[in-house]
């Protein structure tokens, strides 16, 4: 058998035969490659035990493990799979996908069921089942040559119990494929039956077979761009000895002032998250000019505010939104429901943050105090699904320092790393948790708050894409915020950047029209100055975050390269010329 069996060679990159998701008869440019790595150029290949593939959310892992499955069925190199997964929705969603192949997988499989039928070619269990009762799934391992997919595998990490469970159970698999989105974790649990090599300067990490990420995925069409609009706003709240406190969300605090005034902007009581909310379903109501079944998401933090948010959207939309919360037994149906309407609106918690397939979601809130890299990157995840090249995705986010380094992350590929403190630079959950001070569940009563939002309100800060930064501080519903909000849904990646250049351009020169009354006024004001620096600090940081590099080392580098003096005595050339450069290293880093 040899490669041609698997795809064309010359199969564009996205969308062959405009197949469903998880029913493609032909692959990928990518899922081809993957296939490649796993059995050999020829094909012919008997293939690894183990196989990590990393590949970004929204690229077609499922579709890719399936196909590998059948595979693996039709050599006879197995006889059965299973399939773990995070959450029981994901089952549900794994048995759809695998019987549009021919694979029929019981997602219903429960500890107490005893053997598999055989109508079935295997099962989907969630991780928890596999920890409740490691040695029966064990048993079924060794009773059959399985294949065991792991659906999220960094999932196995979540815990030592839960990592010695799987290694327990799945220790006789014939094969084992590990998938990840997202293969870092927050903390250094080893993640089972994958590889991790120990680099230069000591530090293990872990090492996929095949990696497919953002960048490469954006420059193929495979997923969408991804703009998030950043929202800053004066906070006021009363502490428990009474005071009462003003911070800016946006300007630089400390740590708890952050925490207390992210706290107090996502409060419904205050009028931050109704502003945020109202410009985000204008933002929607542009999408569905040229998408128009694009859905919203807001991802909250807890029930109550769920609920909160939920009314908020009724208001400003005249409909109901769909609440998906975590202990819900009909949580799956509802997700089904909406992802085969045209509703406008769902607001969740946590139950749609990683692996829910929802590919009309387009515009998303978010709306949680949850700020670990791993919960983020999943919950972008969500958005960034494209069904035809062009659409776009847009995420609004509070203007906090660890949200803005994650969003400038986006395209960089990240691995799990061992022997480092678990903690990570940037704002500590654990504080946001503590200013929170309410349990996750429905009828839960909630504790003292260590404060009472007095207000809240909203500001548009800028937009970030592709590492830069671009707009001006604007009101809430003013032209300056309307000109971003009503960017078009179908632009290409490169379309996006240049659109978002004039925006801030003509923004600028409206702002020299009220200041001078000439819209013509030399473009080397101190206004364009300060803007163009903001820029290039912008890419700068987002080009630390991506290599590592020194900012301070960074702009020697674009010194050199460019001419110029030190940015504060640069001219308005001198800055777009380092802004350019910074923007071609990081166009030669994606490909």
């Amino acid at each position: 058998m040899t490669v041609s069996t698997f795809a064309a060679s010359s199969m564009p990159p996205a969308f062959p035969e405009r197949a469903a998701w998880g029913t493609a008869s032909s692959l990928r440019a990518w899922q081809q490659h993957a296939l490649e790595a796993y059995f050999g150029q020829d094909g012919t290949g008997p293939g690894p035990r183990d196989f990590l593939t990393v590949a970004t959310p929204g690229a077609g892992k499922t579709t890719f493990a399936l196909r590998l499955a059948r595979e693996l069925m039709e050599r006879r190199v197995i006889a059965a799979i299973t399939i773990v997964c995070p959450t029981e929705h994901l089952k549900r969603q794994w048995a759809e996908s695998a019987a549009r192949v021919g694979i029929k997988i019981n997602p219903e499989y429960q500890n107490g069921d005893g053997p598999v039928g055989k109508d079935f070619d295997g099962i989907a269990v969630t991780y928890a089942t596999v920890a409740a009762r490691p040695a029966l799934h064990r048993n079924r391992t060794e009773s059959r040559k399985s294949l065991v997919i792991f659906d999220e595998v960094h999932h196995a990490g979540d815990g030592l119990s839960w990592g010695d469970a799987v290694r327990e159970a799945f220790e006789p698999a014939t094969r084992r494929l590990a998938l990840s989105g997202t293969p870092f974790r927050t903390d250094i649990n080893p993640i089972p039956f994958v590889q991790y090599d120990e680099g230069p300067d000591g530090v293990r990490r872990s090492r996929a077979d095949y990696t497919y990420g953002y960048g490469p995925a954006l420059a193929d069409g495979v997923v969408r761009p991804v703009i998030f609009l950043a929202y800053a706003g004066e906070m006021r709240w009363r502490t428990r000895a009474g005071d009462e406190i003003t911070a800016t969300l946006g300007e630089p605090l400390t740590q708890d002032q952050t925490a207390q005034a992210w706290r107090a902007a996502l409060d419904p009581k205050g009028d931050w998250i109704k502003q945020v909310l109202a410009a985000a379903d204008r933002r929607l109501t542009e999408l569905r000019r040229a998408i128009p079944d694009a859905g919203g998401l807001v991802i909250a933090t807890d029930h109550e505010t769920a609920r909160a948010y939920a009314k908020m959207l009724r208001a400003v939309t005249g409909q109901g939104a769909t609440i998906v919360l975590s202990d819900d037994p009909s949580a799956s149906k509802k997700i089904k429901q909406f992802t085969d309407t045209d509703d406008r609106w769902m607001v969740a918690v946590r139950m749609v943050s990683e692996g829910v397939d929802i590919p009309r979601l387009c515009v998303g809130v978010y709306a949680t105090s949850t700020s670990t890299p791993l919960f983020f990157a999943q919950a972008i995840g969500r958005f960034v699904r494209a069904r035809r090249r062009g659409e776009t995705a847009s995420v609004f986010l509070p203007s906090v320092p660890t949200l803005m380094g994650h969003a400038a992350d986006m395209e960089e590929e990240r691995d799990h790393v061992l022997d480092r403190p678990v903690r990570e630079d940037g704002l500590d959950d654990d504080l946001l948790a503590e200013a929170n001070q309410q349990k996750d569940t429905p009828d839960a009563v909630g504790e003292e708050l260590p404060f009472e939002t007095v207000e809240a309100s909203a500001t548009f800060d800028r937009v970030l894409y592709d590492g830069g930064e671009f707009g001006m501080h604007a009101q809430p519903g003013s032209a300056e915020e309307e000109e971003y909000l009503g960017i078009p849904g179908l632009l290409e990646p490169d379309q996006v950047s240049a659109l978002l250049r004039k925006r801030q351009a003509d923004q600028l020169a409206g702002e020299r029209k009220k200041k001078t009354g000439d819209p013509r006024a030399d473009r080397t004001t101190a206004e364009d100055l300060a803007t163009l620096r903001r820029e290039l600090n912008g890419l700068v940081n987002a080009w630390f975050h991506r290599t590592g590099q020194p900012q301070g080392v960074i702009h020697s580098e674009l010194r050199r390269s460019c001419g110029g003096p030190a940015v504060p005595q640069a001219s308005a050339d001198d800055l777009r010329k380092r802004i350019a450069k910074i923007r071609d290293w990081a166009a030669k880093r994606r490909h």
